[in-house]
């Protein structure tokens, strides 16, 4: 019984690559798909583009949501491969879920509002307001995110 559980870990030892990959996928692509559903459909507060016409900003929304679901679907299709080979590892692939969200929307904050300017998160005057807790919360899902990945690799080499 032992060295089952033994052979278990150094399986998804193996796959630790692949387990933080298929969380960051699955974690960019549902973050995105909640900020463009949230953000761009109910409250109507921007369009992943919208330095042009409605329609643009449409047609951009609707090549970002795409995205979104491309990340998610790729994601789900790396977790069932680790499933299949016994090397999924829950709390590892949670962490990178966290961090994935995190890194996008610390993405989206800092590189698409305010350098590329393509959007903002919502067009008032002191928008400084919603950026510093955009930002904040991408960096908190990161901290987390990588405090867990940490546990998970250090549970890892305990069980080894």
């Amino acid at each position: 019984m032992e060295r089952t559980e033994a052979m278990r870990t150094t399986n998804k030892t193996a796959y630790v690559k692949r387990n933080i990959l298929s969380g960051v996928l699955f974690g960019l692509g549902l973050v995105a798909f909640l900020d463009e559903v949230i953000f761009h459909q109910i409250l109507h507060w921007h369009k992943f583009y919208d330095r042009s016409t409605t329609n643009i900003g449409l047609i951009s929304d609707g090549f970002f949501h795409a995205f979104s679901w491309l990340a998610t679907v790729s994601g789900l299709f790396l977790v069932a491969d680790l499933r299949r080979r016994d090397a999924f590892s829950y709390l590892l692939w949670q962490g990178s879920v966290l961090l994935g969200a995190g890194t996008f929307n610390l993405y989206d904050g800092i590189i698409q509002h305010k350098i590329m300017r393509i959007h903002q998160i919502r067009y008032v005057d002191n928008v400084i307001i919603y950026d510093v807790i955009w930002n904040l919360l991408a960096v908190a899902l990161m901290i987390i995110g990588l405090s867990l990945i940490l546990q998970s690799k250090k549970k890892m080499k305990e069980t080894i």
